[in-house]
């Protein structure tokens, strides 16, 4: 473990987050596949008002990339840039996570709230990062 004195200690905290993120988006898509609505608008070739197609695809996969991307980035950018991306894109995908659990059946609503609570953490520990923990 990396005692919380570490100058380390903020980077793999913000990684710890982003996987803690990640795991719970990817349950939520997965465990939305038992639910037959969702299936019929696979099946339709439609989400919501999405057709199903290349560019939604990749649409989606950027998506999911840029929070997955953030786990390594935590761990290897300077404090300066990790912060700024940090609070950026925790503070968007937080946006975008609680604007998608609107309407939505309760599992999804559960997990959209731990999401943003992970996100929050992540703004939080990136913004009381202190050069003085650099130092130490």
């Amino acid at each position: 473990m990396i005692p919380p004195h570490s100058a380390h200690f903020p980077s793999c905290l913000l990684a710890s987050l982003w996987v803690a993120t990640i795991i719970a988006v990817a349950f939520v898509d997965l465990f939305s596949l038992y639910r037959s609505d969702v299936r019929e608008q696979i099946e339709s070739g439609t989400i919501f008002v999405f057709e199903i197609g290349p560019s939604f695809l990749l649409g989606v996969i950027i998506y999911v990339l840029i929070p997955t991307l953030m786990i390594p980035l935590s761990v290897i950018l300077p404090r300066s840039p990790n912060r700024i991306l940090n609070i950026t894109v925790a503070s968007l995908f937080a946006i975008t996570v609680a604007g998608g659990a609107v309407g939505e059946w309760a599992y999804y609503v559960v997990a959209s709230i731990v999401e943003i609570i992970l996100l929050v953490s992540i703004i939080v520990v990136s913004a009381r990062w202190s050069r003085a923990a650099e130092t130490q």
